[in-house]
């Protein structure tokens, strides 16, 4: 039995996540939260803490699962909806921004 959290539309691009979740792929969730509060992308493992921590409730409501022994089990970043935007430059040419979003899946396990 799976807990699933999600969080969609993080404004961070998916790419940048995913280096972040690599960390904390198929290890025990204190380890994960451990790993996230050193970890030098800040603005991403806030997130992500936030993410297991809500895993975590979810889990203790129930009385089901065993907190000591859950693992991070499935975690992924798919790309969430590209924010256009217009950069002006010289000569009155404009310039394309994408603000990349993305989707951030956590699955916790008992393991």
């Amino acid at each position: 039995m799976t807990i699933k959290v999600k969080a969609s539309r993080v404004g961070i691009s998916p790419s940048k996540v995913r280096g972040v979740i690599n960390l904390v792929r198929n290890k025990k969730a204190s380890e994960a939260l451990k790993i996230l509060r050193f970890c030098e992308k800040k603005e991403i493992s806030i997130m992500l803490t936030k993410l297991i921590n809500s895993g975590l409730a979810i889990a203790s409501e129930g009385e089901k699962y065993d907190l000591d022994n859950l693992v991070v089990h499935s975690i992924f970043a798919d790309g969430g909806p590209t924010l256009k935007r217009i950069q002006p430059r010289a000569q009155g040419r404009a310039f394309r921004v994408r603000k990349r979003t993305s989707h951030i899946t956590v699955e916790l396990k008992e393991g």
